[in-house]
């Protein structure tokens, strides 16, 4: 996870994207504190299906980075945050630009929190319903998350133990000795 990146940055990178550039997907706003973002789907003569709305993939993929994305960003560097799985629901034909919003809220990372805070993984189902402009429902996504605090590494002192051979060939004086940059061999 890239801590130096600001959300207004990555909402630039994100509408470079290919995947989204070239199906008509813009990340209007990412919030200052990764708590909210807001995706917008042009209908566009290269992302409609064959009845000529939107593509369901498309909608899909609006959707797809931004519940992983906050929710780590918002949990910090300390959590494992992936999609686990996803469902969409169609509801109406997309026949015009379509929207949607993604809110992080205290409530859900106190939730995530506490699940984890034995070092068991958690998951938890999270909404994004895409909307046209008057607010008729098109698809509602659901994604799966998997949430799980990093596990410590010891901190040792020591240094990798070398091979059984090289021991071994040390032991007995056949270990090749090392040539420096004088052209003197030493062992």
């Amino acid at each position: 996870m890239p801590a130096q990146i600001s959300a207004r940055n990555l909402r630039r990178i994100m509408n470079l994207w290919p995947p989204f550039l070239f199906c008509g997907i813009r990340v209007l706003e990412i919030g200052d504190d990764w708590r909210y973002a807001r995706v917008v789907l042009r209908k566009r003569w290269y992302n409609r299906n064959y009845v000529g709305t939107q593509y369901g993939g498309s909608l899909f993929s609006m959707t797809d980075p931004f519940w992983m994305l906050l929710t780590l960003r918002c949990l910090g560097p300390g959590f494992i945050v992936w999609d686990q799985a996803a469902a969409i629901d169609f509801v109406a034909p997309g026949r015009e630009d379509v929207h949607a919003e993604f809110c992080i809220s205290d409530a859900m990372l106190e939730d995530l929190r506490a699940a984890t805070v034995g070092g068991e993984k958690c998951l938890r189902w999270y909404e994004a319903p895409i909307r046209t402009s008057d607010g008729q429902l098109i698809a509602t996504v659901r994604k799966q998350l998997y949430v799980r605090r990093k596990r410590s590494r010891p901190v040792t002192g020591t240094l990798r133990a070398q091979p059984a051979k090289c021991r071994a060939a040390q032991e007995i004086g056949h270990a090749r000795p090392r040539q420096h940059s004088s052209g003197t061999a030493q062992r």
